[in-house]
């Protein structure tokens, strides 16, 4: 009987040594696709990347980045590239998640836009402008709105937590209006102004040039590849972050990323992504 246990014991040990090296030399990798440029991104140039080191990859489509996490936090996919580290931590603290960014990668920047003014200077009393919602997002296209000079915000809270009761100083008696994201672009003729986020710009059609001022992109905003905290250190998850520090995707940002390239300028590129390529 002893005997018996032993071998069971020593099958299961086996077993989950298996298990283990099939995860860490795991080559067929999921990822998650929600609406928005970034995993556009990843496909244009990260999976060619690696599809050419003998990876290969399946898309899980998905209506919104909260079920992108749940996903990803249920195993169902390995990797996100669609958040920020602001968002991933969020997701965390609501749902005892381990979801974990281990590389920067480019960001499109959110911006003030308008159909009803052509310039920042026609900014009036009591003039309107629409920002998202939510809570990071708030936090940032406030951070917009002081950059440009039309109110202050209060310097003892946390730049990536403002909210619009932080707001100490409004000499444009501006009328701060709260709404879904997405849902800004649709009604942008209804204000005077809007702050809208890269991702839904991108998604919405709007041509990111029209821009009339772009945030300085924060490091908690910046976009990053995401994974669970057990894969941080698998072959597979450092070669996504190697393909995004490379030569080749460089290579096709200069390219793509011009004026006149597919992206035509849309990217704001973190200095660190490419600081370690020789010039």
């Amino acid at each position: 009987m002893k005997k018996f246990f032993a071998i069971l014991l020593a099958a299961a040990l086996l077993l989950t040594a298996a298990v283990s090296f099939a995860d860490e030399e795991l080559t067929h990798i999921k990822y998650s696709k929600s609406q928005g440029p970034y995993t556009e991104l990843f496909e244009a140039a990260i999976i060619p990347i690696l599809e050419a080191q003998g990876y290969t990859f399946e898309v899980v489509e998905t209506s919104e980045l909260l079920v992108a996490d749940q996903q990803l936090q249920a195993g169902e996919v390995q990797v996100n590239v669609e958040q920020h580290t602001a968002y991933a931590n969020n997701f965390n603290a609501n749902n005892n998640g381990d979801l974990t960014p281990i590389s920067v990668i480019p960001t499109v920047p959110a911006g003030i836009y308008s159909v009803n003014h052509a310039s920042l200077d026609e900014v009036g009393k009591g003039f309107t402008v629409a920002i998202p919602n939510d809570a990071s997002n708030t936090a940032r296209c406030l951070a917009i709105l002081q950059k440009i000079g039309w109110i202050k915000l209060d310097e003892n809270v946390d730049i990536s937590a403002v909210t619009v009761d932080d707001v100490v100083e409004n000499p444009y008696e501006l009328e701060l209006i709260e709404q879904k994201s997405l849902t800004i672009p649709a009604a942008i003729q209804d204000y005077d102004y809007a702050a809208i986020t890269g991702s839904v710009v991108y998604n919405a059609g709007i041509d990111g040039s029209t821009a009339l001022a772009n945030e300085d992109v924060l490091p908690h905003l910046i976009l990053q590849v995401v994974v669970k905290a057990e894969n941080v250190d698998a072959p597979w998850a450092k070669a996504i972050v190697a393909a995004y520090h490379s030569k080749e995707f460089k290579e096709y940002l200069d390219k793509e990323n011009a004026p006149d390239g597919a992206w035509r300028g849309l990217w704001w590129i973190p200095e660190e992504l490419f600081a370690d390529l020789a010039e």
